[in-house]
């Protein structure tokens, strides 16, 4: 990775009773971008995006009576309170980079919740064989609720040893989780630790993986006690920026607005990928529709999101006549209005 400080850094935190360390962890030093100067991330040829699993959970109904008695979205923590593992599905995509000189860099954003859908999920996509192989260069996890994360097991079970990326604003039990120690109340339960490089990306500017590829930390609030997301930007020749998220909870205009102001090239937008978190529990609100209006300023030449972002979110995204991608609607996929499982959509 370019521009990485290489200190080993020794933390030991506890919680209930148990300790963790983060002896060796790296910490990147990201780009910092000054007025008139923004982070030079390279380029890349292209990028395939796989959709592994757009399927969050089965049943809204029943993960909203969750949430609410455990003490609503704000008030419950997903690290104590009571999940069900057999409604939980998950998010999980794989990336596959084409640089300049035609070789390949892959990364796995995400690893969904249910570890045994998940291991289907990777058995439908080859993931599993890529993990396996050590051919996954990157393994993002882009924040850690519970349905990007609490599949961990299904990851490190096939490859203990994968490079690993985290945010800086991961929660104690979240790098507990990582180092094998189950949390059996919320369902969260991993026999397998991680062994491998963990990067630790801070919450500020561009870290830059490699040519045409970065991503950056946005320090925002999020429900169930959860602080923090890291997103994905990629330049792709003679076409631009294409932004990869797995939620977007800083919101897509925010996401989109930081891309334009910090990275060279972000003057031009080409595609957007993954969850946007507008409605992902129901109708399309007046505050989320205005959300959706705004992306026409960037004039994205390909959407293809998914996930949390919404039926009706997207289908108000085609009514403006916004370059939505489809897919078949296949393998617990709802509809084809969307990228979804085992889908892909190649940017370049």
């Amino acid at each position: 990775m370019d521009h990485m400080d290489r200190r080993d850094f020794l933390t030991t935190v506890t919680v209930g009773g148990a300790a963790f360390s983060m002896a060796g962890a790296l910490w990147p030093t990201p780009i910092l971008a000054a007025p008139g100067k923004p982070a030079d991330i390279g380029q890349c040829k292209s990028v395939k995006v796989t959709c592994v699993s757009e399927v969050g959970w089965w049943d809204t109904k029943k993960l909203i009576k969750g949430l609410m008695a455990a003490g609503g979205p704000k008030k419950a923590d997903q690290w104590t309170m009571p999940s069900d593992l057999n409604n939980g599905a998950g998010s999980s995509s794989l990336i596959e980079v084409t640089l300049l000189d035609g070789k390949v860099k892959r990364i796995l954003l995400d690893t969904g919740w249910n570890p045994a859908y998940m291991a289907w999920r990777y058995q439908m996509t080859g993931v599993d064989k890529l993990l396996k192989q050590n051919k996954i260069d990157y393994f993002i996890v882009s924040h850690e609720h519970l349905d990007h994360f609490f599949g961990l097991e299904a990851t490190l079970r096939l490859n203990p040893k994968v490079t690993m990326v985290i945010p800086e604003t991961f929660r104690p039990q979240a790098r507990q989780f990582m180092a094998g120690k189950s949390f059996t109340k919320a369902s969260a339960v991993t026999n397998v630790k991680h062994q491998g490089k963990l990067m630790v990306m801070k919450k500020s500017g561009v870290h830059k993986l490699f040519d045409g590829a970065a991503l950056s930390v946005f320090d925002i609030p999020i429900i169930l006690k959860i602080r923090g997301e890291q997103s994905l930007y990629f330049n792709v020749k003679d076409k631009g920026l294409v932004l990869i998220t797995g939620c977007c909870h800083q919101t897509i205009l925010k996401y989109a607005d930081f891309a334009q102001k910090n990275i060279k090239g972000g003057d031009k937008m080409y595609g957007l990928y993954g969850g946007l978190h507008i409605a992902p529990f129901g109708p399309l609100k007046p505050p989320q529709a205005a959300w959706i209006r705004g992306m026409a300023q960037y004039k994205f030449k390909k959407v293809a999101s998914n996930h949390c972002t919404g039926l009706p979110a997207v289908a108000y995204m085609k009514k403006l006549g916004y370059p939505v991608v489809g897919g078949r609607g296949m393998e617990g996929s709802m509809s084809k209005l969307y990228v979804g499982n085992s889908d892909a959509v190649t940017f370049g």
